[in-house]
């Protein structure tokens, strides 16, 4: 019996209305009997060779309105989990070819090295050749990096490759690899130079070591530059900050004094006016962030603080008339418990796990706050990662 996909499930298989899933499938297509899929209005040629094999993306055969549906879905789905519904905006897709950071697995191929994405589910490298996600900057370090690590592969060890570009350039950061003696220093050397590196660092098994940086590497986030630390979170595309940053103010609009937890190098306080607090758990990143405001002359204090151990309490809590939250994936129910429990009249909650930010909006709503509208932002291109941006306020 033929049936139509209907949805994309979480994990980016196509679904019927009677619950039979199909592999690279989009809505509108035919499952038939036997298994095979015949496309339909919404299942467009991938762009990229490597696809589906590569992990890098698992939504290439999807159109861009059913993808934007599927990642309304995806949120509404997390909310209901928890009896919540909400209005969830249009979903903001960043461009192909805009992501400036990445991670990348390298591993020997006979005598060469094969560099890209690990394969769907797999511990597979894809040996990359294309990409259509990643900025033009970063691909273009892949081939000249593939003939540059044979000599820093320890055995059949694979390597990590980590690739943020900057204001000066791309930073380049190697994990697992060995460089012994002046020859493998001046090759290095010469290689940062010669593709105008902003830094490059290794890390041999007892931390980053940075090798190359002419001088000090920064991210310009909303026009100030904020140094650097190696290794600190980044938005994956300047368009994908660029709409959160939007729905952050929109959310806190009105605030003249916020604590901005979770802060990082400061994407949101440094965004934001009227006096502010930046709370972060990272030493190097919140020095970071108090140095650029120094420079900038804007008002705002740091704590060098972990949210997790030590959240604000209410108490802490009743002198801001608004909060952002940005914590990582694992969310922030500490500090969701003490909000919960405040007068603080607007949140914008920005998250990257949908289940998580439904968890932590549940205790919000039971504590008094109603959901004004989730903004979901797609920078994650053809994947099935999510960002989102939600207002609440009492």
């Amino acid at each position: 019996m033929s049936e139509p996909i209907v949805r994309i499930a979480a994990r980016g298989d196509g679904v019927t209305a009677t619950g039979r899933h199909a592999t690279l499938a989009a809505p509108g297509d035919l499952l038939l009997a036997d298994g095979t899929v015949e496309p339909g209005s919404h299942h467009q040629v991938p762009p990229c060779r490597h696809f589906p094999e590569c992990g890098g993306c698992q939504l290439q055969h999807v159109d861009d309105v059913a993808y934007r549906v599927y990642l309304v879905d995806r949120v509404a789905g997390a909310l209901a989990q928890h009896g919540l519904e909400a209005d969830i905006r249009t979903p903001h897709l960043s461009p192909p070819r805009t992501r400036r950071r990445a991670s990348l697995r390298a591993v020997r191929a006979g005598k060469a090295v094969a560099l890209g994405f690990n394969a769907e589910r797999s511990h597979q490298i894809v040996d990359m050749h294309e990409c259509h996600v990643l900025r033009p900057e970063l691909f273009a370090l892949v081939a000249p990096l593939r003939k540059l690590l044979p000599s820093l592969l320890v055995g059949r060890g694979a390597a990590g490759v980590r690739l943020v570009l900057c204001d000066q350039g791309v930073d380049v950061a190697l994990e697992g690899v060995r460089a012994e003696g002046l020859a493998a220093a001046e090759a290095l050397i010469d290689f940062a130079e010669r593709h105008r590196l902003a830094r490059l660092a290794l890390d041999q098994g007892y931390g980053l070591e940075t090798r190359f940086e002419p001088v000090p590497a920064t991210v310009t986030l909303s026009g100030v530059p904020v140094d650097l630390p190696a290794g600190a979170f980044l938005q994956a595309t300047e368009d994908g900050e660029a709409a959160l940053v939007q729905a952050v103010r929109e959310a806190a609009e009105g605030a003249t004094r916020t604590a901005d937890l979770f802060a990082g190098l400061g994407t949101f306080a440094l965004a934001l006016p009227g006096q502010l607090l930046a709370a972060e758990a990272g030493r190097d990143t919140i020095l970071s962030l108090l140095s650029a405001a120094r420079r900038s002359d804007r008002p705002i204090q740091t704590q060098h603080r972990d949210l997790y151990r030590r959240p604000l309490d209410a108490g802490e809590l009743a002198g801001f008339d608004g909060v952002v939250l940005d914590p990582p994936r694992a969310g922030a129910v500490e500090q969701v418990a003490q909000l919960a429990g405040s007068a603080v009249p607007r949140i914008a909650y920005v998250s990257c796990n949908p289940a998580t930010f439904a968890r932590d909006a549940r205790v919000l709503v039971d504590g008094g706050y109603r959901i004004a509208w989730v903004q979901p932002v797609g920078q994650f291109r053809w994947s099935t990662h999510i960002e989102l941006a939600a207002a609440f306020a009492r």
